[in-house]
This record gives structure tokens, C-alpha cells and sequence, in this order.
């Protein structure tokens, strides 16, 4: 098996890891939302020192629950992930263009 592969599977294998790990250990279990985001989390610790905290800031749009809360940040993270990996693609796609017109190159009396 190649190094790449090796490596590449061991990173598969710990991105893996850490999905299930928090799931199997049952971290969270004490809470009553055990998987809120950081906004929901500071939110409460906020409220717990200042309990007549104002917010300065309302946000724009309130989504009616948390499951379309959560799929609008899926969309928002794959549309990310689609435009990343377009610009690997484009640049590697041009760059293996320059590879393949550099060795179909004629070379030339004064490439010597």
C-alpha cells in the first residue's frame, strides 16, 4: 500500500473517530439539548453572570425550528465545500494543462 493511501486512511479513520467518539462515550447525556452549538452555549453563560444582559444585536432571520436551522447550515456548509473544492480542481486541472503542454513542448536548438 502506498504512503498516501496509509495516510489518507488514518485521517478517514480519525475524522471518523471523532463523529462517533462523543456519541459512544455519551457526552452530553447530562444536558437537556446534550449538542447545542457554541451560540446556545454562551448564550446560558451569558445569562447565568448578567441575567439583565441585553443583546446588542437581533439576528436578521430566525429560522422556525431547530431542524431547518439545522439544514440551512447544511446547505451553507456544502455549497462552501462545492466552491473549495472547484478551486482545487480548477488549479490542479490547470496546472497538469501547463505539465502536459510543457512535455508536448517540440524542444528546441536552443533549449541545449
Amino acid at each position: 500500500m502506498k504512503r498516501n493511501t496509509k495516510i489518507n486512511l488514518l485521517l478517514l479513520l480519525a475524522v471518523a473517530a471523532l463523529a462517533v467518539l462523543p456519541l459512544a462515550l455519551g457526552m452530553g447525556d447530562h444536558k437537556e439539548e446534550p449538542f447545542t452549538g457554541a451560540d446556545g452555549e454562551a448564550e446560558t453563560a451569558i445569562t447565568e453572570i448578567e441575567p439583565d444582559y441585553e443583546p446588542w444585536f437581533s439576528p436578521l432571520y430566525e429560522p422556525p425550528s431547530g431542524e431547518i436551522e439545522s439544514a440551512l447550515f447544511a446547505v451553507q456548509a456544502s455549497l462552501g465545500t462545492g466552491v473549495l473544492a472547484y478551486y482545487f480542481g480548477l488549479r490542479r486541472g490547470r496546472r497538469q494543462g501547463a505539465e502536459r503542454a510543457l512535455a508536448a513542448r517540440p524542444a528546441s536548438p536552443q533549449d541545449d
